[in-house]
């Protein structure tokens, strides 16, 4: 049976705690690789299984991805323990839904420092050792890069400024880093659930969601992790610059029908 291998590699994932990031991490550990995480959390349960699940060496540190200071021990940890960083697999991020016209600077700021700084930052601290092992960058934006829907503003704002992130660090670093994004579309996660939750009936409004999408489906975040492992590997070797959209064809539709 085909697999990818990433045993020996050292991967680097932010917010691991839950949702995408707690599969991603999942995924490449049964790819071998060793895996540093970290979420705002002191501790995680579900990331301290990994290990165990998986039989490779795991490293959890608490990290603010906004301090740059928790950015650098971060780095300062995976490097002392692991020797070096192969893969950064940046996915830390929120929702933070204003609306333009009642959206204020805090919320603005806050938006734009986690969903979109954060992700500058880390990469650049990260480049030296990614650069040492012709590394590779992975950053997590969304669906609403694309497209999007009334009073989903700034969240979608920095989402599609990370697409213009990929693409500049994958032509000024390459080639001995490539870079490349994915936007994932209604994944079935906890924060996904807690906007259906937010409907009279969260069952009818997740069912309704569902059927605009050709393969009938939510993805899962099992599959986004795969995604990773996968651009994360050498069989991606000619993908760089660009930005998956993963959606289950969602964006394929004119309108909802």
């Amino acid at each position: 049976m085909f697999q990818i291998e990433l045993t020996g590699k050292t991967v680097l994932i932010t917010g691991v705690s839950t949702g995408i990031g707690a599969s991603i991490a999942k995924m490449a550990a049964k790819a071998g690789a060793n895996i540093s995480g970290c979420a705002t959390s002191a501790t995680c349960s579900e990331f301290d299984k990994i290990a165990k699940e998986n039989c490779v060496h795991t490293l959890y540190t608490e990290c603010d991805v906004t301090k740059e200071d928790d950015l650098r021990k971060l780095i300062q940890n995976t490097v002392e323990t692991f020797g070096g960083i192969d893969v950064l697999i940046s996915n830390s991020g929120k929702n933070i839904f204003e609306g333009a016209a009642h959206c204020d600077d805090e919320h603005w700021m806050q938006n734009i420092e986690l969903n979109l700084a954060s992700h500058w930052r880390l990469a650049k601290y990260c480049k030296p050792y990614l650069e040492k092992n012709n590394g590779v960058i992975i950053i997590m934006t969304s669906n609403h890069a694309y497209s999007t829907i009334p009073g989903c503003f700034p969240y979608n704002v920095a989402k599609t400024a990370l697409t213009g992130l990929v693409r500049s660090l994958a032509i000024e670093w390459g080639p001995a880093i490539r870079t490349v994004g994915i936007a994932p579309g209604f994944i079935d996660t906890p924060g996904n659930q807690k906007w259906f939750d937010s409907f009279p009936d969260s069952k009818i409004e997740k069912q309704r969601t569902i059927d605009l999408h050709p393969v009938k489906k939510m993805g899962s975040p099992e599959e986004i992790g795969a995604w990773c492992v996968f651009l994360a590997s050498e069989y991606a070797s000619f993908a760089s610059g660009v930005t998956y959209l993963v959606d289950g064809g969602r964006s394929a539709l004119m309108q909802d029908q």
